[in-house]
């Protein structure tokens, strides 16, 4: 049985849209890569908003349109031999873009989290098969991990709460809610939280009847912490009623996730403020379309004083996402 890989993984991750987990996603990443980690990026989002934030768009359409092929690099290019059964994940050689690895995404993943539906049922029937499609993402992932010696892994997923985010949160170490300061974003956190608890409830239910010669998801997410965030990926505004939702943000993750995650084991999440808020991001609107349009980190557009913040920012983020990830 593939041992899973030392690399710690993690996601970005709240189901409500336009909270800018793309945005986070890149620019903590790259900061993590600038302090000399290795970091997989993996683009789970069927909409390949990651992709084509970092590769130009001839580039990807490209690739999409090859994906099927023998020479596919996509994620869906390496399920592809185990979702239509024709045989075992290949291993595609990740994009070098920018110090990191990427996993590009593909529209075609769509077609691959339908098949996880009927692998979910299947692992409660103590099928092989079932366990296997659910957790073949992250065995992908771990072979590229090994392939490359990878200290990091994001994943970057699209707004929902379905079968493919499922499998992605479970195989996750560790996940970082982006926090928006608008009432939708509040409003979320607690079909968030309690979205977590029926999961890792029932992935529980699931490694008890599974053999123990199977690559299996841990199913054991931590909460990392929450980035409350002034910039909103869509027009680039700032929220206005931000230091008056702050407060709100920061009680409700630890009443609605947090909370209901310690139910399950304490080990999953802290009920600390101190502990939860990794950081806090201005409003970076403008500079974050700009570095979208170009395909860089958001310190790298701009003036000088706009890069010295922006770059600031993002590596004190990392730094603490890097830190607690060590302490945990």
């Amino acid at each position: 049985m593939d041992k899973r890989h030392k690399a710690k993984r993690l996601a970005i991750f709240n189901h409500k849209g336009g909270v800018g987990k793309t945005t986070l996603t890149v620019n903590v990443a790259a900061a993590i890569a600038e302090m000399g980690k290795t970091v997989l990026l993996v683009d789970s989002d069927p909409q390949c908003n990651l992709t084509s934030y970092l590769v130009e768009a001839s580039v990807v359409d490209a690739m999409l349109d090859a994906s099927d092929s023998a020479t596919g690099r996509t994620v869906w290019s390496a399920l592809k031999p185990f979702a239509e059964n024709n045989g075992d994940i290949r291993i595609v050689k990740p994009q070098t873009v920018r110090d990191l690895l990427l996993l590009p995404g593909d529209i075609q993943l769509s077609a691959f989290e339908q098949d996880l539906y009927s692998s979910w049922t299947e692992s409660f029937q103590r099928r092989v098969k079932g366990f296997r499609g659910t957790s073949a993402l992250s065995l992908l992932v771990n072979k590229l991990c090994e392939h490359h010696d990878v200290d990091f892994v994001f994943y970057d997923s699209g707004p929902n709460i379905g079968p493919l985010n499922r499998s992605i949160l479970l195989d996750c170490d560790f996940f970082i809610i982006p926090a928006a300061c608008d009432l939708f974003s509040i409003r979320a956190f607690k079909t968030l939280g309690q979205t977590l608890y029926n999961w890792i409830r029932d992935w529980d239910t699931v490694l008890k009847l599974a053999p123990e010669d199977v690559y299996l998801l841990p199913g054991r997410p931590r909460l990392l912490g929450y980035i409350p965030q002034r910039f909103r990926q869509y027009g680039g505004g700032v929220a206005s009623d931000y230091q008056r939702l702050l407060p709100r943000i920061q009680k409700q993750i630890i009443a609605d996730v947090a909370t209901v995650l310690r139910r399950i084991d304490q080990s999953l999440a802290s009920t600390s403020l101190t502990d939860n808020r990794l950081g806090m991001i201005k409003d970076f609107g403008r500079l974050a379309l700009d570095a979208q349009k170009e395909g860089k980190a958001i310190w790298e557009v701009g003036n000088a004083v706009e890069r010295n913040a922006a770059k600031t920012a993002f590596m004190d983020l990392a730094d603490n996402i890097i830190r607690r990830s060590r302490e945990w």
